[in-house]
């Protein structure tokens, strides 16, 4: 197996980044720098910053329906995590992508770099689908300039409209900057009001419940 495929595997690293840490120095194979494409053997030992990687590790992920009010981070700072939710084996998972502490919904949590990687890297374009409520009704001409794209300060966003019921949207975005769908609405002057993720790639939230979470 490739060097950069085995870190991918048994870290939190993406191949891509695995290289990068290859080229850094950080990964040792039976304690000497290894060569771009190595191969590992079933007898190496392969180290990340003095850490042993075991092919043992096989991946795990899972799809967790997190609750407004929790951080996705491991220091809340006072504040309630996503870690809180876990058992402690599951704690080693990182989320892929964010959803902000006002937000709830779908959240997948992985060991597996490379499919952080594929589910969040521009090019792979993987849609999410949101539910989204507002204060007041969306105008036409206000939905027309959304779907067309705004202008943030870190430049144009559009996003897929479809209405529901009661000042809710079905929202399509392939993009994940920070409080994006917030910032698009609040551009054309609609504050959100509540905000959950019902997809993420070929994931999706179904009938799990809210806090709770499943392996995938």
């Amino acid at each position: 197996m490739r060097i950069n495929k085995f870190i991918a595997q048994s870290s939190q690293l993406s191949r891509r980044a695995a290289d990068q840490a290859i080229a850094d120095g950080r990964v040792l194979v039976n304690g000497q720098a290894p060569q771009p494409g190595h191969d590992i053997q079933p007898t190496d030992q392969v180290t990340l910053d003095g850490s042993i990687l075991s092919a043992d590790d096989t991946p795990t992920t899972i799809v967790l329906n997190k609750p407004v009010g929790y951080i996705c981070s491991r220091n809340g700072q006072g504040g309630h995590t996503i870690y809180e939710l876990l058992p402690y084996e599951l704690h080693r998972l990182n989320p892929v992508g964010r959803l902000d502490k006002d937000s709830s919904g779908l959240l997948v949590m992985t060991t597996d770099g490379e499919l952080a990687n594929t589910l969040t890297h521009p090019k792979y374009e993987k849609q999410k689908k949101y539910i989204v409520t507002l204060y007041k009704p969306l105008t036409a001409a206000d939905r027309a300039s959304i779907e067309a794209g705004v202008e943030l300060d870190d430049g144009m966003s559009a996003l897929g409209l479809r209405p529901l019921v009661n000042n809710a949207w079905e929202v399509t975005m392939h993009e994940g900057r920070n409080r994006q769908i917030r910032r698009t609405f609040a551009a054309v002057g609609h504050q959100v009001k509540t905000l959950h993720r019902t997809t993420f790639g070929d994931y999706y939230l179904g009938p799990l419940r809210l806090g709770r979470f499943t392996k995938v």
